[in-house]
């Protein structure tokens, strides 16, 4: 029994693994809390999966794809999107549920997850149609006696690593097309957010999606993620993360020449020109930090501002920073939530301190609030202006509610500054003159570049990322290629074969 069967009362203990199309126990006996960031206290209890489970889970995956009598490996193409279909409705049937589940695990404001689990089927419908549309090439050789054609097939079993801020949504960018492919996958939610995954698991069977298919494994990463990575019958990793952990997860995949996918860190440049509709700018640069409590990969947190319009801008961004509602991400109202964890939260103060130990001069925030929100997780929208781009606030992701607002004088300048980084995930530029615009797009090194908007996202375009923010793409048609291999067939049309060591 799964959680989605069970209720979703405090007093939830010992939920289970979902291995094979059965709920098990984990095989170390062992179950850890999911803290709530908002009260302090855990509210369920996770199954610790370690590598008996992951190995267990890989080979039904295993089966589920190469054994030519599994039903997985049967169906046709149109079935397996079927099965897609039918998953996106549950899913949007549950969407509230799993949303209230995420609150409770990593602190997001129920407004934010709320939107975000109700766009989670569009992913599974998109790539439902995709799944027969996935198909080989004839090739003509310049010989006539041959024929070449060419076979799609999947690439086997998936490894899925997602992390904590957003964890269904992520899973999504994985599990969908790995499965409209042909795929089986084995997922291995962050420890701290395992609880929608394990009520996902219980949808899936709900679904009657075939053994095997969907696999979903909680555990801590030494112990499960390390074991799934390691594993001989992995065939793909698909990771989204820090940049450290990705770092160490494709070091590792590479060592048993493993593909990956990575999706990892960002410092990303939000650059406003002085002809940008302003009051637009304020917004998406307030947006662009501050939501999801700045807990994003793909968060604008670098501030470039020219310096015509510099002062006044900071200091509107400042009063609107002022009037944002921290509270119980469970309350609607509620515009932000707790940072996620004490780790976080420590790690973040860190950041924050190193700020003030600068040259940077710290505008709002930067503290927790001064009333009691109940919890001690809240920090206030902080934002440091006169940020030198080679400082530590600038250059290391803080992955907190924590802008750092740096000042330009061209554009040529704007790009340079938004290029020196590690990182090349995400840019936002702001700018009437379209000139301008296509001319900074093109030289920004990263994979998503946003036009006079931040945080433009859907499954329909593809994204990845540049440098150190990671390889390959997730979402759009072009990601199915990350999931398939190709074959290639010859055959002989002439009727007889030449003895190539006999007499000339």
């Amino acid at each position: 029994m799964g959680l989605l069967s069970r209720g979703m009362a405090v007093s939830l203990k010992q939920d289970q693994l979902y291995i094979d199309g059965e709920f098990v126990d984990p095989a170390t006996a062992e179950w850890f809390g999911s803290t709530d960031p908002y009260t302090g206290g855990e509210w369920v209890e996770i199954p610790a999966g370690g590598p008996a489970d992951v190995d267990a889970a890989v080979r039904a995956a295993h089966a589920a794809v190469y054994d030519p009598d599994s039903e997985w490996a049967q169906l046709s193409p149109t079935e397996r999107g079927q099965y897609l279909d039918d998953l996106a409705d549950a899913l949007e049937d549950h969407a509230e549920r799993h949303a209230e589940m995420d609150v409770r695990d990593n602190g997001k404001p129920i407004r934010e997850m709320r939107s975000q689990h109700e766009s989670i089927p569009e992913y599974y419908r998109f790539y439902a149609g995709l799944a027969d549309k996935i198909r080989g090439a004839t090739i003509t050789p310049d010989d006539p006696t041959k024929k070449v054609f060419t076979e799609r097939e999947p690439i086997g079993v998936v490894g899925a690593i997602t992390p904590w801020n957003s964890p269904l949504m992520l899973a999504a960018w994985k599990i969908a097309p790995a499965l409209a492919a042909g795929n089986a996958v084995v997922l291995k939610p962050d420890e701290k957010t395992s609880t929608s995954a394990l009520s996902f698991a219980a949808v899936v069977d709900d679904v009657g999606i075939p053994d095997g298919v969907i696999n979903v494994v909680s555990g801590r990463g030494a112990e499960a993620g390390q074991a799934l990575v390691e594993h001989g019958l992995v065939d793909k990793v698909s990771f989204t993360g820090g940049t450290e952990t990705g770092s160490h997860i494709a070091s590792e995949a590479g060592a048993h020449l493993k593909p990956t996918t990575m999706e990892l860190g960002g410092k990303s440049p939000n650059i406003v020109f002085p002809d940008a509709t302003l009051d637009n700018a304020v917004n998406g640069a307030l947006n662009g930090i501050f939501s999801s409590v700045g807990q994003s990969c793909s968060a604008g947190s670098r501030l470039l501002l020219h310096e015509d319009i510099h002062d006044d801008f900071v200091d509107e961004l400042c009063g609107l920073a002022a009037d944002i509602e921290l509270g119980d991400p469970k309350d609607p109202a509620t515009e932000m939530g707790p940072i996620a964890s004490r780790e976080q939260f420590e790690k973040v103060s860190k950041y924050v301190d190193l700020g003030r130990q600068s040259e940077a001069r710290l505008v709002h925030g930067g503290e927790p609030p001064t009333e009691d929100l109940g919890s001690d997780l809240f920090l206030q929208p902080t934002i440091f202006a006169n940020v030198s781009n080679s400082s530590r606030i600038a250059q290391d992701e803080i992955f907190g509610p924590v802008l750092s607002v740096i000042e330009f004088a061209d554009e040529e300048e704007a790009i340079e500054i938004a290029n020196d980084t590690e990182y090349g995930l995400t840019a936002g530029i702001w700018t009437e003159d379209i000139r301008r615009a296509h001319r900074v797009a093109e030289r920004i090194r990263a994979g998503r570049v946003w036009i006079n908007n931040y945080r433009n996202s859907g499954v329909v375009a593809p994204q990845g990322g540049y440098k150190n923010s990671g390889w390959g793409v997730e979402n759009g048609i072009e990601v199915v290629e990350e999931y398939l291999k190709t074959k290639s067939i010859w055959l002989e049309m002439d009727s007889t074969t030449e003895n190539k060591f006999g007499p000339n």
